[in-house]
């Protein structure tokens, strides 16, 4: 488990230097998404990887890896959207922008190592498009939870949607990024 969390920690690094870059850009223009906006991002992305999996050709020179990391990234702004609400013009900064990053994808790393614990790493066995179906299962169900108006009967809510989202696509890029089947 500690490679996993090796593993994790390195993938977390790609994903948010390519938020900070973005964030450079663009500053947090993100802040503007209502949480049902970043979770039908997070659809777009999932249904791409889902349909370069089955088509096996990317017409956009951008592929699996890229979708993955903007599923992290997403993941990661729904949680900061649904922490702060959402704005009609960006009102944090980059530094704090980062921070509530850190913070999340910590918490996303303490689920995965608390979880994977529990489940002895079983998601090493699976195919990278099972992490494609299970995050579009968890699409789904937050969609179901937001029109719902987030109210649930037993169900978690949309924050550990976000966090599932956001592990399954991490388990999906070790696989690329370290070459394991």
């Amino acid at each position: 488990m500690k490679e996993t969390k090796q593993q994790f920690e390195q993938i977390i690094a790609l994903c948010r230097d390519l938020f900070a870059k973005k964030l450079h850009d663009y500053g947090p223009a993100w802040r503007i998404l209502r949480p049902s906006s970043v979770t039908d991002q997070l659809l777009i992305k999932a249904k791409r990887i889902r349909s370069i999996e089955i088509k096996g050709v990317a017409l956009v020179n951008e592929g699996i890896r890229s979708e993955f990391i903007a599923i992290v990234n997403y993941g990661i702004v729904g949680l900061i959207q649904l922490e702060k609400g959402f704005v009609d013009r960006a009102d944090m900064d980059n530094e704090e922008a980062m921070t509530l990053y850190d913070k999340h994808a910590k918490q996303a790393l303490e689920l995965m190592l608390a979880k994977n614990h529990d489940y002895d790493e079983a998601w090493r066995s699976m195919r990278i498009s099972s992490y494609t179906d299970l995050i579009l299962q968890k699409i789904n169900r937050t969609k179901q939870i937001e029109s719902h108006h987030g109210q649930t009967l037993v169900s978690e809510g949309v924050d550990a949607n976000y966090m599932d989202m956001i592990n399954y696509a991490v388990f999906g890029l070790i696989k690329i990024e370290f070459g394991e089947d």
